[in-house]
């Protein structure tokens, strides 16, 4: 029980605080996060990545495996994901906007400042790595799967993921760090991307906070189950065996790994279904109220869901 409470005091409930003063921000005073939002994107998350990637203490052992292991477990996921929406009999954009909230958690916004709470600098560090190649992927792939059953063609669309800087920053990062070309760690330069980087995380769920008090989700609630255990039952399974199978020498990478695949659903799908998702609905619920319900829903029950996981990998018996 006290180990319980210590988790929920110490890696909980400070990022949930942030959120909710974000939230409750916004309930009074209405702020328009698109600013912050292109903040964080532009700037403070890729500053992040390169100082974290740079000055990593993970070897390149562990950088190739999370790497790796992130590719194979969204691929394995959106295999899962398809299935499971073919076999219920989901189709067009319904069968895709149940694949973009089954697949894509939020490791960003949420995973990194819980993985920094829980595992200190092993976890942030792995975490960025894993939110870095996973978000790739969200505005590559998420945004692919958007776009294949929108009225528009759209598929010019998919050079908006050349306009943001994570990729690129992503490769200047290990492109210095492969060539020996890393600053000292307390040189100017590397401090000031330093601070600037250690910002984005709680500007990062002030971000996520004042976005899930615009969440509009209706009567979108009972469709909200089977994402819900997709996010926090069929991903981390994927994740766990992902894991094992690549084998992590550090235990610490291991079980950020895990921790990072139980992540609530991703808050870009939102954004993807809004502009790109059709008028028609499912059961009188609109595809971007179906998304916006489940970013918000499991959310919030992330907060028990994501103190168990945590006690649970903590004791090392899991991986």
């Amino acid at each position: 029980m006290a180990a319980t409470l210590s988790i929920i005091t110490s890696s909980i409930l400070p990022i949930f605080l942030i959120l909710g003063a974000g939230f409750l921000l916004n309930r009074v005073q209405d702020v328009d996060p698109g600013p912050l939002n292109t903040l964080s994107l532009f700037v403070l998350t890729p500053a992040l990545v390169v100082h974290s990637i740079t000055l990593s203490d993970l070897g390149a052992d562990a950088l190739l495996k999370v790497t790796v292991g992130v590719l194979g477990f969204v691929a394995a996921l959106l295999v899962v994901a398809h299935l499971y929406a073919r076999i219920s009999g989901k189709g067009g954009m319904a069968q895709n906007a149940f694949v973009l909230v089954a697949v894509f958690g939020n490791t960003g916004a949420l995973g990194i400042p819980l993985a920094d709470f829980a595992y200190g600098d092993v976890g942030r560090q792995t975490a960025v790595l894993f939110a870095a190649v996973h978000g790739a992927l969200v505005f590559t792939i998420g945004l692919l799967i958007a776009l294949r059953s929108g009225e528009q063609s759209g598929y010019g669309d998919l050079k908006r993921v050349f306009q943001y800087p994570l990729v690129y920053a992503v490769g200047l990062a290990v492109l210095v760090r492969t060539a020996g070309l890393v600053p000292a760690a307390d040189s100017a330069l590397m401090e000031t991307v330093g601070l600037v980087g250690e910002s984005s995380i709680p500007v990062m769920l002030l971000i996520l906070g004042i976005q899930l008090s615009e969440t509009e989700y209706g009567g979108a609630l009972s469709t909200t189950v089977t994402p819900t255990l997709f996010r926090f039952l069929v991903s981390p399974l994927v994740g766990l065996a992902i894991a094992v199978a690549l084998g992590f020498q550090n235990s610490a990478v291991a079980e950020v790994f895990v921790l990072l695949t139980a992540m609530p659903v991703a808050v870009a799908p939102i954004i993807f279904v809004v502009e790109f998702a059709d008028e028609r609905t499912v059961a009188g619920v609109t595809h971007p109220e179906f998304v916006s319900a489940n970013v918000f829903v499991t959310t919030l029950v992330s907060i028990p869901v994501l103190t168990v996981v945590v006690a649970l990998l903590k004791t090392g018996l899991v991986v």
